[in-house]
């Protein structure tokens, strides 16, 4: 099990090299890198004490794209790239391309959720692939013992409800999403309808074969998704009942045990901007995410030298990225006040 970044080359080269699906071709995809999971879990980037967006560091707000140490982070994926150690098509790979190139037995690496993915595409491949098994690696540091930043999800989401001005029945949709928090609502929403996809079990709410073991072959968060909410987000609270199921399998469990021990205190609250600072700061946060995507999968592919990065932080300064830190500091500071 890789623990640094020097593990995690040496693994993905014996993918690359080794023929680890046995067929006498040397058709393995090592790993399969995204910037939308860079964003969300910081894989490898976290490595240097930054994130790929806002950070906070030690109460000062960065933007980490900007910060040198990214320059680093570029240029290890732009040789492992260069190496084949990185799908030569990440950037054009869809959710279906995803699936297929896990289940068609040629993926060695990928960052996935340990439900909608660790549980899901073992139910998916173990009947072509018997021996097919998913692992939690945890958050790879430089060196051997590094605590790096990881995924950290706030207990409030930021994803909640709102009515507006133009709803003809305001009163019905509040007694609506009231509902959600009585306790007939937080039963429907987090395990369904009670006899069919759970029961109780000496006050236990516990799901039924048509949600653990589908009859129609669904992996279970599907099975979930068809009778509540709590395997994905709304204005509901989850339930711990619900996890507890959940997570059947001991990867799972062992993965998020070990996805646990990153380093949080970098990730950024749930900060709240003002209208004024909101209307001041998303176009320039707007053009400044689709610039950084595409030069990230230019300095990654070789399109664009890993040299022009200092063009790269200027050119991000010169849309407002600063204004941006300074509004999001300001949201910080507040925050910080309330505790």
């Amino acid at each position: 099990m890789p623990t640094t970044l020097a593990e995690w080359e040496a693994v993905l080269t014996a993918f690359r090299d080794e023929d680890p699906n046995g067929n006498g071709k040397k058709d393995e995809i090592p790993y399969l890198f995204s910037i939308a999971d860079m964003d969300f879990n910081h894989l490898f980037v976290g490595a240097w004490g930054i994130a790929s967006d806002f950070y906070n560091d030690g109460g000062t707000v960065k933007y980490g794209p900007i910060e040198p140490p990214f320059k680093d982070f570029l240029a290890t994926m732009a040789k492992w790239y260069k190496e084949g150690l990185i799908d030569q098509d990440y950037a054009t790979t869809d959710g279906k391309l995803k699936d297929a190139k896990v289940t068609n037995n040629q993926l060695g690496a990928l960052s996935t959720y340990p439900g909608s993915g660790i549980s899901r595409y073992t139910s998916l491949t173990k009947t072509s692939t018997p021996s097919f098994q998913l692992v939690g690696a945890p958050y790879p540091g430089l060196k051997a013992g590094d605590k790096v930043m990881g995924q950290y999800t706030m207990p409030f989401t930021g994803i909640g409800a709102a009515i507006t001005t133009s709803a003809q029945h305001p009163e019905e949709i509040v007694k609506w999403l009231d509902y959600k928090y009585g306790e007939a609502g937080h039963m429907l929403f987090n395990f369904g309808i009670e006899g069919e996809s759970y029961t109780m079990d000496n006050g236990y709410p516990k799901y039924t074969d048509l949600i653990m073991n589908n009859p129609d072959k669904l992996p279970v968060t599907q099975a979930m998704a068809k009778y509540f909410l709590a395997s994905f987000n709304g204005p509901i609270v989850q339930d711990k009942r619900y996890i507890e199921q959940y997570f059947t399998m001991p990867e799972q469990r062992e993965a998020q045990q070990a996805w646990s021990q990153a380093d949080h205190s970098k990730e950024m609250p749930l900060v709240t901007l003002t209208a004024d600072e909101s209307s001041k700061t998303s176009s320039i946060m707007n053009d400044v995410k689709t610039y950084r995507d595409e030069m990230i999968n230019k300095f990654i592919m070789g399109t664009e030298p890993i040299d022009n990065f200092d063009k790269f932080v200027d050119t991000i300064k010169g849309m407002g990225i600063d204004e941006a830190i300074k509004v999001r500091q300001a949201a910080l500071d507040r925050f910080n006040q309330r505790q």
